[in-house]
C-alpha cells in the first residue's frame, strides 16, 4: 500500500464504528460518512462539517455543538477533536469559514437544576456532557451519541423544516431538558447577539416561541413550535440570572427553559420541533405536516430514503475508500443551499416582507466558492433545483437592487468579493435550464453589473478599467473576478442578440490586462495614479492585511482568467513559457513560511484548501500537455482527500471542495464554470454514470483501472476514437459513454494537438 491507501485504510477502520445505516441499508447512503471533514488533526485544517441529521437542501440541520459558544475552529458547531457536547441545535452551516446559526438548542440531563452548559474541565458544572466517539454514530438523516456524564442516549433525525429528538434516560433518574434561545457564537467579528426572544408555554406538552438575532446575517427571525410526548411536570423559565417558576410567557434576550418530565415509565422522551422564518403558526404547520405522528423510526427511514433518491443520481464504482469519499462528497453538495420557504410557500424576504413561492425559496449561497464547481454540478444532476436556486437569487435583485454575494437565511452578509451569482445565473440561462426565464435572468445580471455595491465597485471599474488599490483593497483579485463576471454577462447578451451590451461587457471582461505586468508576468496592484505597488512580493498573502489579493498571493492569482486562457498563455509568453511557469508554480516552496489562514493542501504554491487554486491543475490541457493535468488530478484525489475526520484539505465551503472531487474523480472539470466545456483530467474511479433529467445517462468507463494507472493512453466516445482533452455540455446531455484506456506512463501525444485543446468559448 502507498501512503494514501494506508491512511485511508486506517481511517476507514477508525470510523467503521461511527457509521450506522438506517433501518434498511441503502445502496449509496451506506457509503456516506458524515464524520469526514469534522475535525483536523491537531494544528491542521479540515472541512468544518457537522455530523448531525438533515435532509437534502433542508432548512433544519439538527446536530451537536461541542462548545457552549461555537467559534472559528468549529464553524459548523462541531469539532471531532472535542469530547464535550453543550447541546443539540437545529441550524448549522456546512463547511464555512465563519460560524453562525446554532438556533434553538436542546440538551437533556439529570440531577440538580443547571442553566448553563458548564466548563468541560469541571464535570457537573453544567448541563453539558462528555462523550466518546466509540458511542457516537451517524448516517444520512440520523445521529446518535451517549452523553456519558448523564448516562443518556441521544438520537436525532430531521425533515425539511423540523427536528425530531429521542432521549433515553437511564432507569431511576429524573429527566430534565434545557432549551437555550441564547446559544450562538458571541465573540469575534461576526459575534451574534439576541435582539429579542420569547417562550410561550401553551400547555403541558407544547411550547412555542422565537428569537430575533443579529450576527453574520444582520437580522434573522427564527420561530419554533415544540411538542413533547410526555407532560411537563415542572417548568422554570430564565432570563439572564432571573428565574420565573409560575409564568407561561417570558420575553428577554438571554432566555433558557428548564423542563422536568416524569421518567417512571421506560419510554424515551420524544421532542418534535418545527421551525419557520415567518411565524409560530407556520412553524406549527411545518411540524404537523412533516412529522404528524410520534414514529421516530419512520422519520429516520424517510430521511434515509430522501438521501438515497438524490445520491443515486451518480452511480460510481471504485475502491471502498473512494466510494466513501465520493458519496460523502455527494452528500455534502446536497445539504445546502437550504429551502427556507414554509410548507405553505411563505418565507421572509430580504426586505423583511413575506414572500410566497410554492416551488421553494433557497438561501445559504456561498457563491465565491460554489460558483466554480458546485453550481455547474447542479446543472447536471439537479437542474430543477438549480432553477429554483436561480429564481431565489433573482428575487433578491428584485427586492434589494442587486444579486446575492453571500446570502444567509435570506439576508445579505457581503462576504467575499465580486458578484458570483452572475456566473451561476448566466450558466443556467445559457444551458437553457427549464424554469429559468432568460430575459428576467439577463435583467438581473446586467443591472447588478452596473450598480456599485460592496465587493463590486462599478463606478471605479468604469473610470479606471481596473480597481486601484488606493480606492479598494484586494484590488487585483476584485479586478480579475469582476472581469470574469462581465464575460458571463456578455455571453448572455450574445445569446439574446444584444450586440451593444455584448461589446460593452466583453470589453470590460478584458480589464484584467490592465493589471498584468509584462516584466514580472504577474497580475499586480496599481494605485489610481497608474503606478505599480512597490515592493512587490509574489509570495505575500493578501486579504485583511491590505495586500491586493483575496485569501491568496500573486502566484495563486496568476492563473485566474478562465474566460480567455488563450490570452493568458500569450501574456505569459506562449505555451512553452506558460508550461514552465505552471511547473514552477507546482514546485515552488515558500521560504518565508508566510501563509494565509485559508491556505492549506499545498503542492508547491497550489493550495487545494482554498478555491482560487481549484482550476489550475487543468490549465496544462490548454497548453498541449494534458498528461501533466492527469498527474496532478490523480495526486490531489489520492493525497488531499481521505476518509478521516480531516478528510478535506481546507474548509468544505458549502459543497465546493466536494464538487471538485466529484468532477475530478470522474475525470473532467469546468475550468470556466459558465462555459460549455469541461477539461479532462484523470478518471480515478472504475466507472461513473450520471443520471440526467432527460431520461438519458452519461457514463465514464476506466479500462485498466488500477491505482498506478493515472495516465490516459487513448479514449473513445460512443465507440469512436476520441482525442480531445475536453468534453462539452452537449456531449454529456446527449447521453452516451466515454471510455478511457489508462496506463502507468504518460502518452504525451493524446490530447496534445492544437485542435484537441479546450477551446475558448463564445468570444
Amino acid at each position: 500500500m502507498n501512503h494514501f491507501y494506508k491512511l485511508a485504510f486506517f481511517s476507514l477502520s477508525l470510523f467503521s464504528s461511527s457509521i450506522i445505516y438506517a433501518q434498511s441499508p441503502k445502496l449509496y447512503g451506506k457509503y456516506v460518512n458524515p464524520f469526514i471533514g469534522t475535525g483536523a488533526v491537531k494544528g491542521g485544517l479540515s472541512g468544518n462539517n457537522y455530523p448531525g441529521a438533515t435532509v437534502p437542501f433542508g432548512m433544519v440541520q439538527l446536530s451537536p455543538d461541542t462548545k457552549d459558544e461555537p467559534d472559528w475552529e468549529a464553524g459548523s458547531g462541531y469539532n471531532y477533536n472535542d469530547d464535550f457536547i453543550a447541546g443539540f441545535s437545529h441550524t448549522h452551516l456546512s463547511g464555512t469559514g465563519a460560524p453562525d446559526l446554532f438556533d434553538i438548542l436542546l440538551m437533556p440531563y439529570n440531577g440538580g437544576e443547571k442553566t448553563r452548559a458548564g466548563n468541560p474541565d469541571q464535570p457537573g458544572s453544567g448541563y453539558g456532557s462528555h462523550f466518546s466517539h466509540a458511542s457516537e454514530s451517524a448516517s444520512p438523516g440520523y445521529y446518535k451519541v451517549k452523553l456519558d456524564d448523564h448516562n443518556i442516549q441521544a438520537e436525532l433525525t430531521a425533515t425539511e423544516h423540523a427536528g425530531f429528538h429521542r432521549y433515553t434516560f437511564s432507569s431511576g433518574h429524573d429527566a430534565k431538558l434545557v432549551i437555550d434561545l441564547n446559544h450562538s457564537m458571541k465573540k469575534g467579528v461576526f459575534g451574534c447577539h439576541v435582539i429579542a426572544a420569547q417562550f410561550k408555554i401553551l400547555d403541558n406538552r407544547t411550547i412555542e416561541g422565537f428569537r430575533v438575532i443579529t450576527g453574520w446575517a444582520s437580522l434573522r427571525k427564527v420561530y419554533f413550535f415544540m411538542q413533547f410526548n410526555k407532560p411537563i411536570i415542572k417548568s422554570d423559565l430564565i432570563d439572564g440570572g432571573n428565574q420565573y417558576f409560575d409564568t407561561s410567557v417570558l420575553n428577554g434576550t438571554d432566555l433558557r427553559a428548564v423542563l422536568d418530565f416524569d421518567d417512571d415509565k421506560p419510554n424515551p422522551l420524544l421532542v418534535k420541533v418545527g421551525l419557520s422564518t415567518v411565524s409560530t403558526t407556520n412553524a406549527k404547520t411545518n411540524l404537523l405536516e412533516e412529522i404528524p405522528a410520534w414514529d421516530f423510526e419512520k422519520t429516520v427511514e424517510q430521511a434515509a430514503d430522501s438521501w438515497e433518491r438524490q445520491l443515486n443520481k451518480i452511480k460510481v464504482e471504485g475502491s471502498p475508500e473512494q466510494m466513501q469519499i465520493f458519496y460523502t462528497a455527494m452528500y455534502h453538495t446536497l445539504v445546502q443551499p437550504n429551502n427556507y420557504a414554509d410548507w405553505n410557500g411563505e418565507y421572509t424576504a430580504i426586505n423583511n416582507s413575506i414572500g410566497l413561492n410554492r416551488n421553494g425559496f433557497y438561501s445559504t449561497f456561498s457563491l465565491w466558492d460554489t460558483y466554480r464547481a458546485a453550481h455547474p454540478l447542479y446543472t447536471l444532476v439537479q437542474p430543477g433545483r438549480d432553477a429554483a436556486f436561480v429564481n431565489s437569487m433573482i428575487s433578491q435583485y428584485e427586492k434589494f437592487g442587486y444579486l446575492p454575494i453571500w446570502q444567509l437565511w435570506g439576508q445579505e452578509n457581503y462576504c467575499m468579493i465580486g458578484n458570483h451569482a452572475i456566473p451561476v445565473i448566466a450558466d443556467a440561462a445559457l444551458k437553457s435550464i427549464p424554469g429559468v426565464d432568460v430575459n428576467r435572468a439577463y435583467e438581473a445580471i446586467k443591472n447588478s453589473s452596473v450598480l456599485s455595491h460592496p465587493g463590486s465597485p462599478f463606478d471605479i471599474w468604469d473610470r479606471y478599467h481596473y480597481i486601484p488599490e488606493d480606492k479598494q483593497t484586494q484590488s487585483v483579485s476584485i479586478t480579475l473576478e469582476m472581469a470574469y463576471d462581465d464575460w458571463c454577462v456578455a455571453q448572455l447578451a450574445r445569446k439574446l442578440n444584444k450586440p451593444e451590451d455584448y461589446n460593452y461587457f466583453l470589453r470590460r471582461s478584458q480589464n484584467y490586462r490592465n493589471l498584468f505586468d509584462a516584466q514580472t508576468k504577474f497580475f499586480r496592484g496599481k494605485n489610481s495614479d497608474g503606478q505599480w505597488l512597490s515592493p512587490f512580493e509574489p509570495l505575500r498573502y493578501g486579504g485583511n492585511g491590505g495586500y491586493p489579493y483575496t485569501e491568496g498571493n500573486a502566484w495563486q492569482y496568476n492563473w485566474y482568467v478562465p474566460q480567455d486562457i488563450r490570452d493568458l498563455i500569450d501574456l505569459i509568453g506562449g505555451e512553452k513559457a506558460f508550461v514552465a511557469r505552471l511547473d514552477r508554480f507546482f514546485s515552488l516552496e515558500n521560504p518565508s513560511g508566510q501563509l494565509n489562514n485559508n491556505a492549506s493542501g499545498f503542492i508547491g504554491q497550489y493550495a487545494h484548501g482554498n478555491e482560487p487554486s481549484h482550476h489550475i491543475i487543468y490549465l496544462y490541457d490548454f497548453a498541449g500537455q494534458p498528461w501533466r493535468t492527469q498527474y496532478y488530478n490523480a495526486k490531489v484525489c489520492s493525497e488531499l482527500y481521505n476518509t478521516s475526520s480531516s478528510g478535506y484539505a481546507g474548509n468544505e465551503d458549502c459543497g465546493q471542495m466536494s464538487a471538485w472531487y466529484i468532477f475530478s474523480a470522474m475525470g473532467f472539470y469546468p475550468v470556466n464554470p459558465t462555459g460549455q466545456v469541461y477539461a479532462i483530467g484523470s478518471p480515478v474511479l472504475k466507472s461513473a454514470r450520471i443520471e440526467l433529467s432527460n431520461n438519458k445517462n452519461f457514463q465514464v468507463i476506466t479500462k485498466n483501472y488500477a491505482q498506478q494507472n493515472i495516465y490516459i493512453q487513448s479514449a473513445k466516445l460512443n465507440g469512436k476514437k476520441y482525442s480531445h482533452a475536453y468534453l462539452t455540455y452537449s456531449d454529456i446531455l446527449k447521453g452516451g459513454v466515454i471510455e478511457f484506456d489508462m496506463g502507468p506512463r504518460p502518452n504525451k501525444t493524446w490530447g496534445a494537438q492544437v485542435a484537441d485543446r479546450p477551446p475558448n468559448q463564445h468570444l
